[in-house]
């Protein structure tokens, strides 16, 4: 699987968010045994009204209908930021085999910077790697605040 291939995807997607003025954070969903894109999304919390939808949600609840499953076993989430709590909790439920994250969240992070989540039990533990493309991934979420800030 060419990971910086598909996290070039997710970055895509949080290029998309941006011009949706949402904060540019993407994610594509891969099939482990086909290596094809199940669905990508982005951010769309102004979008939708509703600070719940993360890119990682509107990925998971699109596939599930996309595979017709409430499970996506056999699958890679690509994500231009580590996720968060409710993210990865979510990530756990419909257990997604593995995670590539691009930047390090210090504030919210759940996976590797600020709580170890998958580290307690009775969670479905998915692999983890970060720091994928890192660089770019942090600097599209720098640039999009300090723009924001400047205005």
């Amino acid at each position: 699987m060419n990971i910086n291939f598909f996290m070039n995807k997710a970055i895509e997607q949080a290029n998309k968010a941006i011009l949706c003025k949402e904060v540019p954070i993407g994610a594509v969903l891969v099939d482990n045994i086909s290596h094809k894109i199940i669905n990508a999304s982005h951010n769309m919390v102004n979008l939708n009204n509703n600070a719940s939808s993360h890119a990682e949600i509107c990925l998971i609840n699109e596939a599930c209908k996309i595979k017709k499953t409430k499970f996506l076993v056999e699958t890679s989430l690509f994500v231009t930021l580590e996720p968060c709590t409710m993210c990865a909790a979510a990530i756990s439920e419909v257990h997604i085999s593995r995670i590539y994250f691009g930047a390090y969240d210090e504030k919210k992070g759940s996976l590797d910077s600020i709580m170890k989540l998958y580290n307690t039990k009775n969670y479905f533990v998915p692999e983890v790697y970060g720091g994928i493309e890192e660089k770019k991934c942090s600097d599209i979420l720098k640039n999009f605040f300090q723009k924001k800030r400047n205005r």
